[in-house]
């Protein structure tokens, strides 16, 4: 994770024309789901939250730190609320990072699997994913492995989990091996940063590893989503020329598709916005949501695909005045997805979301908590369980991190 741009952006009046957006129309009806709070199974010092969910159960998880100490914990929400915290693992040799972030999910069999960070060696950015899983619903788990095996002491991070074809455990993962330590992105000499993937059995056997795209942004985070006709990853690539839109490749078949735009927004910029995209997808139904910015002012986009992910609608504006963007997105049983982002406007900002249809059509937005602008924050987190909306975020206030949970019961 190298030069990383925090876009502190005069959220002013703009256009959405040069970014080939559609005309946003106000929906008649009213999508306003109450949010209540729920009782958070982390602690005082929690931070970096994750939400995974296969549509019948859900598993939060978040790191807590004791000194030098990292801890690895999740937990899974029950008819009454998140269940007893379990720890996945622990380690004072870990990578622990506002945007690059550990996670916890549940396989299609059953099995769990879980990702952290850390340290290879002595510079800054030398680490690994270390993955593990459990097969007694996560009371104990595996000695930890890597997909990669490349054996450099640089960047291995911003791992999505998925639920492999068949039956195993899919990852993917930005990979530094081209790169030099610490070298400064703009040099000539410091190589690419890249995507890659790897497929292991239900054993834990890792059966491949390949690479996805071979030039990408630094260090924005990847997203996964498993359609009914494979598996479809989304990262914000690196042109030669410094566009750094968000690209799609799908799993198919065995083999990765070449990157392709999700849409031309044609954002030129020198450094990583550490702003990733999210995907969510139900049969051949997928939404994307991504963040991106136009002059001083951030937009959030999403667009709808009715083919598994092969091609993509317009993109439709989501944000209410300014977006500093770390989305996520849920498709709804209706066909529409809620979009969640920050938004930054009148001096302050907020963790929102809205129902958006893919004719364009928007709820007015709800504000979920309030929420600190700057990377204390890292991203919200939002996912669908059956007819529940369910939220993870840390909340800074009082100097003391902690993750914060809610909850809102949709329409059927």
């Amino acid at each position: 994770m190298r030069t990383p741009v925090l876009l502190v952006l005069a959220l002013g009046a703009g256009a959405l024309a040069a970014l080939d957006v559609r005309p946003i129309a106000r929906t008649a009806e009213s999508w306003a789901p109450t949010i209540k709070p729920t009782n958070s199974p982390a602690r005082p010092g929690s931070a970096q939250p994750q939400i995974t969910s296969d549509g019948d159960r859900a598993v939060l998880s978040w790191i807590e730190r004791d000194g030098d100490r990292s801890t690895l914990k999740f937990a899974e929400a029950t008819p009454a609320g998140w269940s007893e915290a379990r720890t996945v693992a622990t380690g004072t040799n870990w990578f622990v990072n506002w945007a690059d972030v550990p996670s916890v999910i549940r396989l299609r069999d059953g099995t769990m699997a879980a990702h952290w960070l850390q340290k290879s060696a002595p510079a800054t950015y030398a680490y690994d994913v270390r993955l593990s899983i459990s097969k007694d619903e996560g009371r104990t788990w595996s000695p930890s492995i890597t997909p990669h095996h490349d054996g450099t002491p640089t960047e291995h991070g911003f791992a999505s989990l998925f639920s492999a074809p068949g039956a195993g455990l899919g990852v993917i993962w930005l990979d530094g091996r081209a790169m030099k330590p610490d070298a400064h992105e703009n040099d000539p000499y410091a190589g690419s940063m890249t995507v890659r993937a790897a497929i292991f059995d239900g054993g834990g056997k890792q059966l491949s590893e390949t690479s996805i795209d071979n030039r990408v942004c630094e260090c924005c985070p990847t997203a996964v989503t498993v359609t009914s006709e494979g598996v479809i990853a989304a990262f914000r690539d690196r042109s030669a020329n410094e566009i750094r839109d968000i690209h799609v490749s799908r799993l198919d078949s065995g083999a990765w598709s070449a990157p392709a735009p999700a849409h031309h927004d044609n954002w030129k910029i020198a450094a990583c916005p550490v702003n990733g995209p999210a995907l969510s997808a139900r049969d051949r139904d997928v939404a994307i949501a991504w963040f991106t910015a136009e002059g001083d002012r951030g937009h959030v986009l999403v667009a709808f695909s009715r083919d598994a992910g092969r091609t993509f609608g317009g993109a439709i504006g989501v944000e209410d005045a300014g977006a500093l963007g770390r989305v996520d997105v849920e498709l709804l049983a209706d066909g529409g997805a809620a979009v969640s982002w920050i938004e930054f406007a009148e001096g302050r900002a907020q963790f929102r979301l809205r129902r958006v249809t893919r004719e364009g059509e928007r709820s007015a937005s709800i504000t979920a908590a309030g929420i600190s602008a700057n990377r204390s924050s890292g991203y919200p987190r939002m996912a669908r369980l059956g007819s529940t909306l369910l939220f993870a975020w840390t909340d800074t206030d009082g100097g003391t991190s902690s993750v914060r949970t809610a909850a809102a019961r949709l329409k059927n």
